[in-house]
């Protein structure tokens, strides 16, 4: 019989810049963030001719001085030959570029993840687009919530020391060999476009990025732009994949938290999660609402303007799925507010 619960074979998470091994050569670093998320989890997997490093930190001055560290007694003795980007945000890329340069290592990563980096690294130098402001206008900003949202557009730019020219592009099911065992990709949606994950049957091994957490649940937000995206039904049959893909007793590496076992109650206990609040949305739209009302129906905590973009994105994502589902409709006023109402 499976526990009901993850397990968790190290109590403890390693300091920030230790290596330690998590299976043959296949450590775990850990990076601090300035946020309340305070840390990062990346994946080295050593080999007789070089390193593999798996995600890289944001580009802060702490990550990077502990790279520095690294980077000397890593590369003393061999070289770092390829960096794996699992997705686009800047805790996991951060200074990926800044490796590359350092190293001349080729980055790995999807081509919807570093297409979208390049994108977003464009609006670092200009002005929120009027599309976006019209996006969270409709949602049911005031003017203090859409000056907060102007004043913080095109900060990706600010968290990552830029991006390679240059990628490898990494596609679901490829493969590829460390210490003569198969690494296999595996690609997730819903949280960001084409997400990567790595599965080593044979180690049972699963670096799992920020598909699957073993406490949290990962946002899942639509974005302005892809106002009428639907990453919710994306991210919930990425988790059916993952029960399908991943046996029992993978020991599973994520980028929050402790390595965890129990992926398949871990990824049932995610969609029961998205399927209770999309039930609760639409018990609760008997009236027309915008979508800011619907976060009390969402979220535990207040939402402050530093968690108002993301918890905006994550109701859309629900109110998107909805409508797809042909159970929600929606109207704009004539002050370009959207009203949802259910069927």
């Amino acid at each position: 019989m499976t526990s009901s619960k993850p397990e968790y074979p190290y109590s403890q998470p390693s300091e920030p810049g230790e290596l330690i091994e998590v299976a043959d050569r296949v450590y775990w670093l850990r990076m601090p963030l300035p946020f309340r998320l305070d840390h990062i989890n990346l994946w080295v997997l050593e080999e007789d001719d070089g390193w593999t490093i798996v995600d890289t930190g944001l580009a802060t001055e702490a990550t990077t001085d502990i790279w520095e560290t690294l980077y000397h007694q890593m590369t003393d003795k061999k070289p770092i030959k390829r960096i794996i980007g699992t997705h686009m945000h800047p805790d996991h890329i951060g200074l990926a570029a800044w490796l590359c340069r350092r190293s001349g290592a080729v980055l790995w990563m999807s081509r919807s993840e570093y297409m979208h980096c390049r994108i977003l690294l464009e609006d670092s130098n200009r002005e929120a687009p009027d599309a976006a402001i019209a996006f969270y206008q409709a949602a049911g900003f005031n003017e203090e919530q859409l000056n907060y949202y102007r004043s913080k557009f095109g900060a990706f730019g600010s968290l990552i020391r830029g991006m390679p020219n240059s990628y490898h592009r990494l596609k679901d099911n490829d493969g590829f060999i460390v210490n003569n065992r198969q690494w296999r990709v595996v690609m997730g949606e819903g949280h960001s476009p084409e997400h990567a994950c790595l599965f080593c049957p044979e180690l049972e091994l699963f670096i799992s990025g920020d598909q699957l957490l073993p406490t949290i649940s990962s946002n899942v937000s639509v974005w302005p732009i892809e106002p009428t995206g639907n990453p919710l039904k994306a991210w919930i049959d990425s988790c059916h994949k993952l029960k399908s893909v991943l046996p029992e007793n993978t020991l599973i590496l994520p980028s929050h938290g402790l390595p965890f076992r129990g992926a398949a109650q871990r990824l049932q206990k995610l969609t029961d999660d998205h399927e209770r609040d999309l039930q609760v949305i639409y018990e609760n739209a008997d009236t027309p609402k915008r979508v800011v009302d619907f976060f009390p129906l969402i979220f535990k905590s207040k939402i402050t303007h530093t968690s108002l973009v993301l918890a905006t994105g994550e109701s859309y994502a629900h109110l998107n799925c909805l409508i797809e589902q042909g159970m929600m409709v929606v109207k704009k006023d004539a002050e370009g507010v959207n009203w949802y109402q259910r069927v």
